[in-house]
């Protein structure tokens, strides 16, 4: 009787007439109704009484729908409407192994994306995510549903001509969608140049981004291709639009003798440059004499830039829109045209210059008494490279009038040292790749760059005139109506917790104790790294705590600085070369005339947008540079292919272990599959592989042999084999 009933049912239902048809309205209204729960497209369509002939169309309009962000697909294939989970925004950080994480606006936890819910998004985009459902105790997990702003305009890479179709890999490994060109859109590139490409068309998600090639690079081996495509990768302009140009061409210059009477005349004063020995831009001098109460009067004079730049003029805008100068091995990349930057108003020696001056009174033991700024004129007296500075203070060579001086002012500076390492200011005195080029732009040498006594001279007289100028605006200045005056910052907040527990691994796996009360106390962290004695294994330490701060950055909110230990920190010395220090001159000046500010709240708005701009293009610069350096690295090292160094053991991860050849600080992979025969495991806590059979451990830190097995310039990688496995290897295969 049972049977007999079903197949009545069964009877009944294979007479209805299934709908062919439908609209996406219908989709949407069905899973309204039964809200909030999640169908498949099987479900979905037997529920809605469509035939099954419509599947693979109804499956299109449901993707089409996820795309447009009006439903949302779920694990397992089901789909459910969007608005049931809540939102958020943020800037989309892809892995080289496919997924990424969404760093939120808002500040909470990175949500994880996983590359088929990435939909058209690329490497920084910013999007708008919805989170999927999350169980407890599990990470949270999203779905890009809208790109809110393009990280990049243009994409570079390697054009590749097929049998069919053209189109472009990316530079980028974390880019994984390749770029279709047709062939009347190539610029009559050829298979293996370098090109730049900008989209057209990013849909669909799943297949080809469509492009046109906007300009063709080169070859990757033809001189300076490689440096062009970073440019062209981080959208670095080098050349200056017209107007730009048209009002520079405008300025005078002689230094008008009106504009002379008004300033604080320093013509006469000892007062000189030090800078790099390739330096053009100088933008900073200073001057020390003893007073009569025997205390020293400091001097720091900056370019005023602010004099030259109006305000609304197009200089001004381009300055903003480039942030900050970058310094590539073998170019500058100006903020300022060079007949500013390098003329008009950098501080040359015998030339008469408006500056904006800080003058420091000191005790005779350093400690900062008294202040004032000044709209100045100097005129330097003489141009000192850092290596010209060290030989005097070392007695290698005289300077005639300017030697006691430079004694003075190397005296006061380590004190000035001893009383910010004592405050708990950290030191970050890691060596970096100096690297000499010849007339072609091929690199001849490298090595790590050396500090000099003259380097930390200038610094700390940098570092106490921003402090200064920080201190005066946070700590003494107010608006009319008692509230703090707008201002601009260099902040560096508090480490992340997670962070720091990392790093405390770290150094524990090199033998060295430390708690994380003592890692987040800026004096305690100083007192510990200073400890190190094992120069080596100081460095290493160093460049891993770095990576475990914070990023410094502009902001209107003074939160302080704490890898400085400063409560009120800025930067004012560098405004030829960075766009806040130009932002601070002209703030300074206007709270020197008045403190009457009207719309205080919207100038404050202001700015806070300006200081987030900068802060993205000074890490745009440095990541351009970082490139840079990493790029010429990996030429030089290339003519040693089969050459064997020693090198120390910088990392350690599942599939190998990092070493560095420190004479190079060049960094390398050892794949697992090139270590000594074995089955490797990773002990994180320890930071070493073990072999399961042999028992062999490679740890962080040892001392190791290798030999140089491969370089790949376009994925910036090199690849390291063990000397000793090597030789085995070998000694094996020829016995057979």
């Amino acid at each position: 009787m049972e049977y007999h009933l079903k197949s009545k049912v069964r009877s009944k239902k294979t007479k209805q007439t299934l709908k062919k048809q439908f609209t996406h309205q219908e989709i949407i209204d069905f899973l309204e109704s039964k809200s909030p729960q999640a169908f498949k497209a099987k479900e979905m369509i037997q529920h809605m009484n469509l035939s099954k002939v419509v599947y693979q169309r109804f499956r299109q309009s449901l993707q089409s729908l996820v795309n447009q962000g009006k439903i949302i697909r779920y694990k397992k294939g089901r789909y459910g409407l969007a608005k049931i989970l809540p939102e958020l925004t943020g800037e989309l950080h892809v892995k080289t192994q496919g997924y990424g994480f969404v760093r939120r606006d808002d500040g909470g936890e990175d949500v994880f994306i996983s590359m088929k819910n990435m939909g058209t998004a690329l490497h920084k985009d910013r999007v708008r995510v919805q989170l999927l459902i999350q169980r407890p105790g599990e990470s949270l997990e999203g779905m890009v549903i809208e790109v809110l702003e393009r990280a990049r305009r243009q994409i570079v890479g390697t054009y590749r001509r097929g049998r069919r179709v053209g189109f472009v890999v990316p530079d980028e490994l974390k880019i994984m969608r390749d770029i279709y060109v047709a062939d009347e859109d190539t610029l009559g590139a050829k298979s293996r140049q370098k090109v730049v490409v900008e989209i057209r068309n990013w849909e669909p998600a799943t297949t080809y981004l469509e492009g046109i090639i906007t300009k063709v690079l080169g070859f990757p081996e033809e001189a300076g291709v490689q440096i062009e495509s970073i440019l062209h990768s981080y959208e670095i302009p080098e050349k200056f639009p017209p107007q730009v140009i048209r009002e520079t061409e405008l300025i005078p210059e002689t230094i008008p003798a009106t504009e002379i009477q008004q300033r604080l005349d320093l013509r006469q004063e000892m007062i000189f440059t030090i800078d790099p020995i390739n330096s053009k831009d100088f933008d900073d001098a200073v001057s020390l004499k003893q007073l009569e109460n025997g205390n020293w009067l400091l001097g720091v004079h900056i370019a005023d830039v602010s004099q030259y730049i109006p305000p609304e003029s197009a200089l001004e805008q381009e300055a903003f829109k480039r942030g900050t100068s970058v310094y590539l091995v073998d170019r500058v990349i100006p903020m300022l045209p060079e007949q500013l930057s390098n003329q008009v108003c950098s501080l040359q020696p015998q030339q008469e210059r408006l500056t904006y001056s800080v003058l420091m009174e000191l005790s005779p033991a350093a400690q900062l008494l008294d202040y004032s700024f000044h709209e100045s004129v100097i005129k330097s007296q003489r141009r000192f490279s850092y290596e010209e500075v060290q030989a005097i203070l070392d007695g290698q060579t005289k300077a005639d009038s300017f030697e006691p001086v430079l004694q003075q002012m190397l005296q006061l500076s380590q004190k000035l040292l001893q009383m910010r390492t004592e405050n708990g200011s950290l030191d970050f005195d890691i060596p970096e790749a100096e690297i000499d080029l010849n007339e072609k732009g091929d690199p001849i040498q490298i090595k790590p760059s050396e500090r000099l006594n003259s380097h930390r001279l200038i610094e700390e007289f940098m570092l106490l005139a921003n402090q200064t100028v920080a201190r005066h605006i946070g700590l003494h200045q107010n608006t009319a109506d008692g509230k703090k005056l707008p201002f601009v910052y260099r902040i560096h907040e508090k480490p992340d917790i997670d962070k720091i527990k990392n790093f405390i691994e770290y150094v524990s796996a090199l033998g060295y104790h430390l708690n994380e009360k003592k890692a987040r106390d800026p004096k305690s962290l100083q007192k510990f790294i200073s400890g190190i004695t094992n120069e080596h294994d100081r460095a290493r330490i160093n460049k891993v705590l770095l990576r475990s701060l914070m990023k410094a950055q502009y902001s209107t909110k003074n939160v302080g600085h704490f890898g400085l230990a400063f409560k009120h920190y800025t930067h004012f010395t560098s405004p030829i070369r960075r766009y806040p220090d130009l932002m601070v001159h002209r703030l300074l000046k206007k709270y020197h005339d008045s403190t009457r500010i009207e719309n205080r709240l919207q100038m404050k708005k202001q700015l806070e947008e300006k200081c987030k701009i900068a802060s993205q293009r000074e890490i745009r610069a440095q990541e351009a540079e970082r490139e840079s350096i990493k790029l010429k690295q990996l030429e030089f090292i290339e003519k040693f292919i089969g050459e064997s160094y020693q090198g120390i053991v910088t990392g350690v991860v599942p599939f190998g272990i990092f070493v560095e050849i420190p004479q190079y600080l060049i960094e390398g992979l050892v794949h697992v599959n090139d270590l000594e025969p074995d089955f490797y495991v990773l002990d994180e806590k320890q930071y070493c592989l073990i072999g399961q059979n042999t028992g062999k451990i490679y740890r962080l830190g040892d001392p190791i042999e290798i030999k140089i097995a491969r370089v790949n310039r376009n994925e910036r990688i090199v690849d390291f084999t063990l000397t000793n496995v090597y030789r085995k290897r070998k000694k094996r295969n020829n016995s057979k």
